[in-house]
């Protein structure tokens, strides 16, 4: 009995990665209708994680109330697997959906992605892996921080919750009061970016201008970054100006390792180690994965490469299936991916094809399996 492994990104604005799975699985299983298929979702870290997280391993929503960007109440959620793992998607709680048209990030707060990871160490989860991407904020973490008791003073010693535009008025951290719950808890922080924290790559330079931030406020929000940092070091003894990752969703990547202590790694190291990618392997006679463009960028890392490091070491075949092929890709072959096939049939530009993103997809596994068929593979 052939055994397939499906692993796939999503196809932006198109495909989400389990309707990729579901349309593959339907492909293999005309031709091989015995066929193991295991099928493992990818989101990297930001909408959708903590549901593809769930279609991979299986799993529970928790749902309840949280802070929202602006101090609201929102419906939030995580998800567990594993009996003890939590997984915590910052867009949740501080997204850019949750802000529509109302972007403020100088006046937004992470403090429910805070509430939303003391929750899930209060159910008593012992590793908790948070997504960043898709936030409306640039608080560096400090509004989830101030959720699990780390207290933030002004000039004045007057306590308060910073956000974008208050970082700059930190005069002490006192994280004395940090909440004992998450000391034997693991952090994962899933950051896909090496962005600093400041900077003219940092957090409010690259992404301030997505979440609404004009010229000067990005100069205002990059300085309050600046001016946090100083306040992280001198008062925790910690330096993540510099740090590869920190600028992620807003400055959340450094304040996860200050405030947190958690470790930043790449998405899909977290999801290949979380669902056992490697133990899947071991049978395996092929396996899929893609995303919606391979190019030179795609070479730097992410979810193909990610896992065409494993399936070579394992040496089982990896075919990428994708929407676009740039150029040069030629160093995927040398890393590890077998195949490379586009699902455009048509020369036309994106927006004209992207509806038919699903049927051609599905015609292109279904002629790539008949020929495999053809071949006895």
């Amino acid at each position: 009995m052939k055994k397939f492994l499906l692993i796939p990104d999503s196809f932006k604005g198109t495909m989400s990665s389990t309707q990729i799975c579901s349309i593959m699985e339907q492909s293999i299983l005309r031709y091989y209708p015995d066929a193991e298929v295991v099928s493992l979702p990818v989101a990297d870290g930001g909408e959708g994680s903590v549901d593809s997280f769930l279609a991979a391993m299986g799993g529970q929503k928790v749902t309840l109330d949280v802070t929202g960007p602006y101090f609201q109440s929102v419906e939030g959620f995580f998800g567990v697997v594993n009996d003890d793992t939590a997984v915590v998607e910052m867009a949740a709680c501080a997204g850019l959906p949750l802000v529509g048209d109302d972007k403020r990030p100088d006046q937004s707060t992470t403090f429910g992605v805070g509430e939303l990871i003391l929750a899930a160490a209060e159910r008593g989860c012992k590793k908790i892996i948070v997504g960043l991407g898709g936030s409306a904020t640039n608080d560096g973490g400090a509004g989830a921080a101030a959720a699990i008791g780390v207290k933030f003073f002004n000039k004045n010693g007057q306590e308060f919750i910073p956000t974008g535009g208050t970082l700059g008025d930190i005069v002490s951290i006192d994280a004395s009061e940090k909440n004992r719950l998450l000391d034997d808890v693991e952090i994962i922080t899933m950051c896909d970016i090496d962005n600093p924290l400041y900077g003219e790559q940092g957090a409010a330079y690259v992404f301030g201008p997505q979440k609404g931030a004009d010229e000067k406020m990005v100069e205002f929000l990059d300085g309050n970054l600046r001016s946090l940092s100083n306040a992280i070091w001198e008062n925790l003894g910690k330096n993540v100006s510099d740090l590869p990752g920190a600028g992620a969703a807003g400055g959340m990547g450094g304040g996860m390792v200050a405030f947190f202590d958690a470790k930043l790694e790449m998405g899909i190291e977290v999801v290949l180690d979380t669902v056992g990618f490697d133990e899947l392997l071991d049978d395996a006679d092929m396996v899929f994965t893609g995303e919606g463009k391979l190019d030179s960028q795609s070479l730097r890392g992410k979810v193909v490469m990610g896992i065409a490091k494993r399936t070579k070491q394992k040496n089982v075949p990896l075919v990428a299936i994708v929407g676009d092929i740039g150029d040069p890709i030629d160093g995927a072959y040398d890393r590890g991916v077998s195949a490379i096939f586009s699902i455009n049939r048509v020369a036309k530009e994106f927006k004209q094809v992207m509806a038919r993103a699903p049927q051609d997809l599905a015609l292109t596994m279904d002629n790539l399996m008949r020929f495999l068929h053809l071949l006895k593979v």
